[in-house]
């Protein structure tokens, strides 16, 4: 299965302005293995309701030149409609999100009231006098009246007051939002009265940058991509909170918010839990360790692949249990659900604040141990991938098969990035669910969709110990609880 990415658009875009040139670089996920989405349909083929993917989602990849025509064509049929400039039309459509629907059916009703509301004419309370006095109402000095220069709303300031003001901002960054100088007055300064006043064409370059992050940034079906130095905007039809790729710079993130993709958790979730994560970094650093203690021997051990099932053989004795919990592993195909799920304390509400506290770290800390664990077992197997990509290589150069006998190998590796991506970003979606039946079934299927992640780990390290057709069951099995999961909680 593969999420239709239906990317369009050059690749070339030598004179394309950078959106984000002045911005953070935002850290890499360091568990990802590159397209993990892609290639691995032909393994895992779907029927029925199966064959629904709930990550599906249709966008296409814009170049600046591309996304710039698409503005200007909506820009230039609403100014036509409305009777005004090209510069009011796109402060309009910036505030209403370029909905142009919404805009007409507004205008319909009442057109002045539209111009008020997108801050481009002022109410007719608040329409200043014009006065006969020449006097700049910023540096109080006496200025011819060519010299004077004002918006909608009637507040006149002289010419070299208005080029500070507009220099001033856009040096500071400031796009759409340059406005009137009046104080009270929120009235917008389109940018064909912005330009001129701008004494040279270094910051009008910045000027048109910061105008189009902002226009790009208003429009509801169109995101900025966020990779480094990347110009490319994506474009789709309804926005979601939905897994998108760049075709430039292949940074993969969620469409609504440009943070890192984070199904099943909404957009404002995932904040608090990256927020919270932050803020007790170094509560909860001792459990970062890669080490454990074996609950047979207390032998100090370390994990050194992605699966969970941990198998310890010596002369004296052998041990096989669970790192996450360290209970015997032969009892986790009818308790795994146990192992996932947080035991809550039902006479908490009735305990000291200082037990209180107690839970609620204690709480947290079940819930980022498991978080942070399936994201070192990321890391862990994309070194198994890259070592699945050596051994297939190795074989072909031996005239053992050619690539495409072995590539399910390297498919399965793929998936199961794939499903344990999904699996971590469960656990602070169930972190912040309320306790109740809809809980119970979340966690239920949170509990099978590890079962079966372990499953397909441990058959991928031991991948020739397993015939093709094994391993590619386990691969239907775990893509099929992943999606079930996703159907019924990935906010839709």
């Amino acid at each position: 299965m593969s999420v239709d990415m239906n990317s369009q658009g050059s690749d070339s875009n030598e004179e394309d302005y950078d959106p984000n040139c002045e911005e953070e670089e935002e850290d890499e996920d360091p568990g990802d293995i590159e397209d993990y989405y892609d290639g691995v349909a032909n393994d895992v083929e779907q029927q029925g309701a199966d064959a629904f993917d709930p990550e599906e989602y249709q966008f296409t990849c814009l170049t600046y030149k591309e996304s710039e025509s698409t503005l200007n064509e909506h820009m230039a049929s609403l100014a036509a409609t409305l009777k005004v400039s090209h510069a009011v039309a796109k402060l309009v459509l910036v505030s209403f999100h370029w909905q142009i629907s919404e805009i007409l059916e507004r205008h319909k009703s009442n057109a002045a009231q539209l111009l008020v509301e997108a801050r481009v004419q002022p109410t007719s309370s608040k329409h200043a006098l014009v006065h006969s006095s020449h006097h700049c109402a910023v540096c109080m000095q006496f200025v011819r009246k060519e010299n004077l220069l004002s918006l909608a709303c009637q507040h006149q300031f002289c010419r070299s007051c208005w080029e500070q003001h507009c220099t001033v901002l856009v040096k500071d960054g400031v796009g759409v939002g340059v406005s009137c100088m009046a104080q009270d007055c929120l009235l917008r300064t389109p940018e064909d009265f912005v330009f001129p006043l701008l004494p040279s064409e270094e910051l009008k370059d910045k000027y048109r940058r910061y105008l189009f992050r902002d226009y790009v940034e208003s429009h509801y079906q169109l995101q900025l991509c966020p990779g480094a130095d990347c110009p490319m905007v994506i474009q789709v039809q309804e926005p979601k909170a939905r897994r998108v790729q760049c075709n430039r710079c292949n940074e993969v993130f969620c469409f609504k918010c440009r943070q890192m993709y984070h199904a099943p958790t909404d957009c404002a979730t995932i904040r608090k839990w990256l927020t919270k994560c932050a803020d007790d970094s170094e509560t909860a650093n001792y459990i970062s360790a890669h080490t454990k203690d074996c609950p047979k021997c207390n032998i100090c051990i370390e994990k050194n692949g992605g699966c969970n099932h941990m198998v310890m053989g010596f002369l004296l004795f052998s041990a096989d249990f669970c790192w996450m919990c360290l209970g015997d592993w032969k009892t986790h195909g009818s308790e795994y659900y146990e192992c996932s799920r947080y035991k809550e304390n039902p006479d908490i509400v009735n305990q000291s604040q200082q037990a209180q506290a107690r839970e609620a770290l204690k709480k947290y800390l079940f819930y980022f141990e498991r978080w942070e664990n399936h994201n070192k077992s990321l890391q862990l197997e994309a070194q198994t991938y890259q070592r699945i990509q050596e051994k297939i290589q190795e074989r072909v150069m031996n005239n053992l098969g050619t690539w495409i006998d072995w590539q399910y190998l390297q498919n399965a590796a793929k998936l199961l990035a794939k499903c344990r991506y999904t699996l971590q970003y469960t656990y602070p979606y169930a972190y912040y669910m309320e306790s109740g039946p809809r809980k119970k079934l979340f966690e239920y299927q949170q509990a099978q969709l590890e079962a079966e992640i372990e499953n397909l780990s441990w058959k991928v390290e031991r991948a020739d110990s397993y015939d093709r057709g094994d391993l590619e069951n386990q691969m239907h099995i775990a893509e099929q609880r992943r999606r079930t999961l996703l159907k019924d909680f990935h906010d839709t």
